[in-house]
């Protein structure tokens, strides 16, 4: 075996009381420091990556950001979603008795009004702190399945976190060397037209790792509904309210004639797969593939144009559906048997 010289040195200088240990994360350690940051008042493919995620050893959470939508998102229309996000953040960690492990956030409720002007929510704030630490070595990263807005503003807050973290992005159009748009697509993409003006920050102003996962590969993270049937809603409280969740929308989608099939799109459990599931060994997402990009400039309409002095970014065009949903639902089922 390629590693077998590592296993051996790291046997040898290890305690072997962790294997006395029965429980599902004995001898995981996190490797990373993690925020998560996305609209959980909105799709609720937001709410499965969130269980995803603190449910997942490897990664340290240092905090959990509730934030905005669109306004007429139509899942809550509302001024106050990043409220009503805040709120369901902490239904679920109630349900999953994790209520005292995490420290939740409130983004704005609205959007940037320039690219100029930070909005200093508390998540913005979080950010911002985090990133600054000195006291710490593991790296730094911001997960996002929704807008810019908090990240966006911690950058115009202090521009010296740009070296210190690693953003992860669901959101964006097709790259057309890459892929196709869908069939009736939008010109403008669900997350970008969030906070235009905070993706400009991200892609045109600031020199932030990027890690983006654009619509060609969100769309691929398909989960059946007979597999929610089988796979989620069997497994506790956290299983039937997911499922609930997405009842919903079905239900609402129908009222209005819109049929979605027997899938539904998990577009945010990326942040899982491209974080806490890792390689062991040069961790890396090793299964996932990605091209690296010169980023583009981002216009008004929430488009790429040609950005000469763009830094080198990493797309997602090929994500690992097997480990992301799998490791999903194995969580699921152990949790369910404490």
């Amino acid at each position: 075996m390629k590693y077998k010289h590592i296993f051996s040195a790291l046997l040898l200088g290890c305690s072997l009381a962790a294997t006395a240990q029965n429980t599902t994360d004995a001898g995981i350690k996190p490797r990373m420091r993690v925020i998560l940051d996305n609209d959980y008042a909105g799709d609720p493919d937001g709410l499965f990556q969130l269980v995803h995620h603190v449910l997942s050893p490897s990664v340290e959470i240092r905090g959990i950001i509730g934030s905005h939508l669109r306004p007429g998102d139509g899942f809550d229309n509302s001024n106050e979603t990043a409220t009503h996000a805040v709120d369901n953040v902490r239904e679920v960690l109630s349900l999953l008795k994790l209520q005292q492990k995490f420290t939740v956030y409130q983004g704005s409720n609205a959007p940037l009004k320039d690219n100029k002007t930070a909005i200093a929510s508390d998540g913005a704030k979080a950010i911002v702190q985090e990133a600054m630490r000195t006291d710490v070595n593991t790296p730094l990263y911001i997960v996002c399945g929704g807008g810019l807005t908090e990240i966006a503003s911690a950058y115009l807050i202090e521009p010296k976190i740009a070296d210190k973290i690693i953003l992860v992005w669901i959101g964006g159009t097709e790259y057309t060397d890459i892929a196709t748009p869908p069939p009736g697509y939008t010109s403008m993409e669900y997350n970008t037209g969030i906070d235009v003006a905070a993706v400009k920050v991200i892609f045109n102003q600031s020199n932030i790792t990027l890690w983006q996962v654009p619509r060609n590969a969100y769309r691929e993270t398909l989960m059946s509904y007979s597999e929610l049937l089988t796979k989620v809603k069997p497994h506790g409280k956290i299983g039937a309210y997911l499922t609930r969740k997405i009842d919903h929308v079905r239900e609402m989608t129908n009222k209005y004639k819109i049929y979605t099939g027997e899938t539904y799109i998990m577009g945010d459990s990326p942040l899982v797969l491209l974080t806490a599931l890792q390689s062991s060994f040069e961790a890396d997402p090793s299964s996932s593939f990605y091209s690296v990009k010169q980023a583009p400039k981002v216009n008004d309409a929430g488009l790429y144009e040609v950005h000469n002095n763009g830094r080198n970014i990493r797309v997602y065009h090929h994500l690992d559906n097997r480990l992301m949903f799998e490791d999903f639902y194995a969580k699921l089922q152990i949790l369910n048997k404490k």
